[in-house]
């Protein structure tokens, strides 16, 4: 398994925003679309808000694999789904604290349509 670079990881878990572009299934990058990003530990969750509806989330469910760019990094990555209760549970806590602000936006990101689409972002060598 591959890891982040410590530095790269912080960059991107700092950012407010990242844009996620999952590889179609004839190889090219969707357009990107703008999302939020979490850490915990010493790896980075995305989820869609609009749960299994999301395009974007569909693309990279069944490509596995795509593009992000965030905190001025860009870098090819795996989507891992994650179905553990537990790391969601982390990772519900950890979208409350970056994004507590956005009361509106954070409550469906915890709710369970979003958790169902919980995925590890995983940096490709």
């Amino acid at each position: 398994m591959t890891t982040w670079i410590p530095e790269t990881l912080q960059r991107i878990a700092d950012a407010d925003e990242l844009h996620i572009a999952p590889r179609r299934a004839d190889g090219t990058l969707r357009t990107p679309t703008t999302i939020w990003v979490v850490r915990d530990g010493d790896d980075l969750y995305v989820r869609s808000w609009r749960g299994a509806a999301g395009t974007w989330w569909n693309t990279a469910r069944a490509s596995r694999t795509g593009h992000i760019s965030a905190g001025g990094v860009e870098a090819d990555v795996t989507f891992i789904p994650v179905g553990d209760p537990a790391v969601n549970d982390r990772v519900d806590g950890a979208y409350r604290a970056k994004y507590g602000r956005y009361s509106g936006y954070v409550e469906p990101m915890v709710a369970e349509p979003a958790r169902a689409t919980t995925l590890r972002l995983s940096p490709q060598p």
